[in-house]
């Protein structure tokens, strides 16, 4: 009797799942109040029974073309989900950190179906998945494909965490050895390169909770640390120390980040005096 009822128990818990309850609703009510849409929000999330089976279907019709369709596409996601479920988990931190963060997403269904930079960051992740299973040519054409489609180009070997955030993601560059922690916000234009053509480790590590400003470039093997904030603009080319601001050309420390956890706050505002370029 005892398993019984901690079956029972798992099961509804599996079956609370508030986002996608919400995206269902909000497409509804968008269905109702622009018919013209009703049979895109039916295909795109009404018809599916769950949040992974809406946001395959729809980042596989954004990345459709005659060399690799949708339908195949949608296989791949398929088997990703199988050999690694947690997608599911990091899916929803990513969708609910442009909902928290965007103040242009007004809706979960805003990110869902129009914000290229959750469909880079989703796409970014079956392609890693396919580049650790050996599968690198698979891996490559994604990459490939979502640079042509969101302008983004993101190595799928570059390791990144959940929580992310790329706010308008036109212009992102993420080099091979890259790699991102959890709740980072990274806007449009940034480039997180090497430092020229040597091989091996040679990409920026961001920590945790960092917000990088449009525009910036963070060159080389070094270390952003955790909770640091990063002014549009900068070249950074030195590690930053945890919980600090940078700015410049080249970057230096100009301040503290101002809050605990910046790619939250999504303040790029720096006071006049804080430095002098």
């Amino acid at each position: 009797m005892v398993a019984t009822n901690e079956l029972r128990a798992a099961e509804r818990l599996k079956a609370m799942d508030p986002i996608w309850d919400s995206l269902r609703e909000e497409a509804r009510v968008a269905a109702q109040a622009e018919p013209l849409l009703a049979a895109f929000l039916y295909s795109t999330v009404l018809n599916h029974h769950s949040l992974e089976e809406s946001v395959i279907h729809r980042v596989c019709e954004r990345l459709d073309h005659p060399d690799l369709q949708a339908n195949l596409l949608h296989q791949i996601f398929d088997e990703m989900l199988e050999d690694w479920p947690e997608w599911g988990g990091i899916l929803r931190v990513d969708i609910q950190a442009v909902y928290d963060r965007d103040p242009a997403c007004l809706r979960f269904l805003d990110a869902v179906l129009y914000f290229k930079g959750f469909h880079a960051i989703q796409t970014h992740r079956v392609a890693h998945w396919l580049y650790n299973n050996g599968r690198r040519d698979l891996a490559l054409y994604l990459q490939s494909r979502s640079s042509s489609v969101f302008q983004t180009d993101i190595n799928p070997a570059a390791r990144i965490g959940k929580g992310i955030f790329l706010d308008h993601a036109t212009g992102l560059v993420v080099g091979e050895t890259a790699s991102i922690g959890d709740n980072v916000s990274i806007l449009h234009n940034v480039t997180l390169g090497g430092t020229g053509k040597e091989g091996g480790d040679r990409h920026p590590k961001i920590g945790d909770g960092v917000m990088i400003g449009a525009g910036a470039k963070i060159l080389g093997n070094i270390h952003i640390g955790h909770c640091s904030r990063i002014a549009a603009g900068s070249v950074v080319l030195k590690p930053v120390p945890p919980k600090s601001t940078v700015a410049g050309v080249p970057a230096r420390v100009v301040g503290e980040a101002g809050c605990n956890e910046p790619s939250r706050a999504m303040d790029q505002l720096l006071a006049a005096f804080d430095y002098d370029l």
